[in-house]
């Protein structure tokens, strides 16, 4: 058997998109929504935590954080931007990258943290 060495990833997510993944067997992300231009996962558990929480918890009421594995070789085209301190870090992946995105996910997409 290879290894694939792969990057972890969280994504921070409400119940309507986590409902999405389940159906997927829980091995894709679903596809944008029209004003959703870009995928953001995230490179810490604790910035993920921190918009669940804080963002999709008044947003719908539930907020999870996602953790999955990514191929690294694949994960490399991408460039991770700071989106505000030294620890809120994200991948910027197009809407039209997602499919083949999904496809260099290794093994499944887990729930982690639940928040009400």
């Amino acid at each position: 058997m290879n290894h694939i060495p792969a990057t972890t990833l969280w994504r921070p997510t409400g119940p309507e998109e986590l409902d999405l993944v389940a159906a997927s067997g829980w091995r894709e992300w679903p596809p944008r929504l029209p004003d959703q231009p870009i995928f953001y996962p995230v490179l810490t558990e604790e910035y993920a935590i921190m918009i669940a929480r804080d963002w999709n918890v008044p947003a719908s009421g539930a907020g999870f954080v996602t953790r999955f594995d990514v191929d690294t070789a694949y994960l490399n085209q991408y460039e991770v931007h700071q989106v505000g301190g030294r620890e809120i870090l994200e991948y910027w992946i197009p809407a039209e990258d997602l499919e083949e995105f999904n496809a260099h996910i290794i093994g499944n997409i887990t729930v982690v943290h639940r928040f009400p």
